[in-house]
Formats: C-alpha cells, structure tokens, sequence
C-alpha cells in the first residue's frame, strides 16, 4: 500500500515534475485570482439586488434570491440620475488630469536633475525624497490644513472648500514616488547617449526631450498611472478639506451623498464603487505590460 501512495506522490520524470509544478502554479493562481475578484464579485452582486433583498439579509448572500424579484438596474438608475454623480465625475476628471500632469511634469525633471546633473548630495536627497512617500496620509493632512488655511486666510486666496485644495495636496503624495521611479529608470540609461547628444549639440533640456523622454515610455507610462490612480481614488483629503457637495470628486460625493446618519443605501454605494473604479480598471487592463516594466526598472539601479 505504501508503495502505491509513495509511486502516486514521487513524480517518475521530469516531464511529471514539470507538470505537477505547472499545475501547483495554476491553482494557486486561481486560488489568488477568486480572492482578489471576490470583493468586486460582491458588488456587482449587490447592486443588481432589490432593496428588499438587501434588507432581507436571509439565505446565502452571494447569490440571487428569486422571491425578492430579479436583478434590477434601480440602483444605477438612482444613482446616475437622482445624485450628483456626473458633477462628482467632472470635478473627479479635473482634479485627476491636472495633478497627474503637474506632478509627472515635476517628477520628471527632478529625476533628471538627480540623475544627470550630478551636485553634491543628489544621491541623498534622492533617497530623502522617497522616504517622504513613506509618510502616511494621516500624519500629512493637519499639517497640510494649516497650509491651506494660510493660503485662504493669510494670502486671501479662497482655497478651503474647493475642488483646487487638492491640486496643494496630492503633489504631496505623487511626486516622491514618481521622482524615485524615474530616477531608476533614468540610471538605467547608458552614459554614451549623454557623450553622443553633447557631441549632436545638446544643451541638458535637449537632452532630456529628444533622448530620455523617447526612450523611457515604460517608466513615463508607469508612473503617469500611478499619479492618475492617486488623484483618483483619493479620499482623506477630499474629506478633510472639501464640504460642499458641488465642489466634491468622485470617492467623498457618493458616500456622503448616499450614507444619511446610520442610513446607508447599500445598492447605490455598490454601483458608485463599481462605477469609479471602472476608469481605473481599463487604464490599467491596457497599460500593464508598460506598468509592470516600468517599475521594475525603476526598483533598481543601473
């Protein structure tokens, strides 16, 4: 019997070792797979339900119950056309769109300056300029109220409660982490192109449009994505900063548009989420390749 068990477990060949790894490598990814799916699985779920199976809470809450009705589309409805959202989603694409080109636009010129121009203590304020990433958000946003309360009140610029408070404090969170990634992708370019652009005629700014910037796609495309994500998807400083519901993006307007007190529309939430992260989904679900070798060179030098 053990001899049976033992020629059952022992692969024979190597093609059977091959194999058995192979398919180890499946089931854990389909293990990791439903695990990372099953949150947007609920949603998706819980926004087709009916209020009243929603409030039922009876019977396996992952599927369908057939005596509440059949999957609805009540929620998107109520959602797209009885709140804010298309005001949430303009004020979303703005912010987004102006912080991801003002922060990759800094980000790029400080990693090159870092890289290229090689003054005293570029190594170390590199690596100081990651550690401020590290920084949590919770610690960030006072500090950052009393900036903007003295750009409101000192220089007498309106500031609080405006969709452009964000535009101070996001920076805050993109541009360390993109500076440290296109540093690395900029190390990773060879010396000669630097000896062979001065050679053609380049001044530094030459160089940095008709050289780099050609050549690191990947590292751009890496890191244009994060700061669009981050911008997106805020939500302390949305909430901290900004309380006028015309002034509000995307993450803060539906939750506090649909959460009244101890009151939560559970439909609505569930088609916002699904809703605002669908932008996100796609940007990513195209560009991966791109992302996924941007930051792996950026996570190592040379």
């Amino acid at each position: 019997m053990s001899s049976i068990v033992q020629s059952i477990l022992k692969p024979r060949s190597l093609e059977d070792r091959r194999r058995r790894r192979i398919a180890f490598a499946y089931f854990m990814l389909f293990f990791f797979m439903v695990y990372a799916m099953f949150p947007v699985y609920w949603m998706i779920v819980t926004s087709l339900k009916t209020d009243q199976e929603i409030a039922a809470m009876k019977g396996f809450p992952f599927v369908f119950h057939g005596e509440y009705g059949s999957p609805t589309l009540t929620h998107y409805k109520a959602l797209l056309f009885e709140t804010d959202f298309f005001l949430f989603v303009k004020n979303t694409v703005y912010v987004a769109v102006l912080n991801t080109l003002f922060s990759m636009a800094v980000s790029i010129l400080a990693a090159y300056a870092l890289t290229r121009l090689e003054f005293v203590g570029s190594e170390a304020m590199g690596t100081f300029i990651f550690c401020t990433y590290l920084v949590p958000a919770t610690l960030l946003f006072i500090p950052l109220f009393s900036i903007l309360k003295f750009i409101h009140q000192g220089i007498g610029l309106p500031i609080l409660d405006r969709t452009y408070a964000l535009f101070v404090c996001y920076p805050v969170a993109v541009i360390p982490f993109c500076t440290w990634v296109l540093i690395g992708y900029f190390d990773s370019i060879p010396r000669e192109l630097d000896e062979a652009a001065f050679v053609d005629g380049c001044n530094y700014i030459q160089m940095l449009w008709k050289v780099f910037l050609p050549v690191c796609w990947p590292g751009l495309i890496a890191a244009t994505m994060f700061a669009f994500n981050v911008s997106w998807a805020g939500f302390i400083y949305p909430l901290a900063y900004i309380y006028s519901a015309d002034q509000q993006i995307l993450t803060v307007g539906v939750a506090t548009t649909l959460i009244k007190g101890d009151v939560m529309f559970w439909g609505e939430l569930m088609a916002g989420a699904l809703l605002t992260c669908l932008p996100v989904v796609v940007l990513f679900s195209l560009l991966m390749d791109y992302y996924v070798s941007g930051l792996t060179a950026g996570s190592t030098k040379g």
